[in-house]
């Protein structure tokens, strides 16, 4: 009986783990320009062989952030990565992660505050200047 228990214990972080492994896979293929489309929650439930439903609630229970939030987050870093990394142009980056390029300007401002081209022209700024020596 008590190894079933830890069985049951351990099966959240088990789960939560193996998402984190599938997704970070299908974001190296989206940011290589591999990808066709972007997962939703029951493509990974799928590879996962979870419900959708238990997938979201075990990730919130473990993380405390939703299937949904973690991915953003997580393709976010890519597109800023992506904006201040190379020269390519804002539509071929939004094609890249698989977005309309108007769709792909309203989800990175809804996060990040600013467009595409604002964030790049503001981190592009922000290099050139130089910081004041502290003593």
């Amino acid at each position: 009986m008590k190894q079933t228990d830890n069985k049951t214990e351990k099966r959240p972080e088990e789960i939560t783990a193996a998402f984190y492994a599938e997704l970070d896979k299908h974001l190296t293929e989206l940011e290589a320009g591999q990808a066709e489309s972007t997962f939703k929650i029951n493509d990974l439930a799928g590879l996962l062989h979870v419900h959708p439903t238990h997938l979201s609630n075990t990730l919130k229970a473990v993380t405390g952030f939703s299937p949904c939030d973690i991915y953003e987050n997580k393709l976010m870093d890519i597109a800023r990565r992506l904006l201040t990394e190379t020269n390519k142009p804002v539509a071929e980056i939004a094609r890249q992660l698989t977005y309309d390029p108007s769709n792909f300007s309203k989800f990175f401002k809804h996060f990040q505050g600013q467009t595409p081209k604002q964030f790049r022209d503001t981190f592009a700024v922000e290099i050139k200047t130089p910081r004041p020596e502290k003593n």
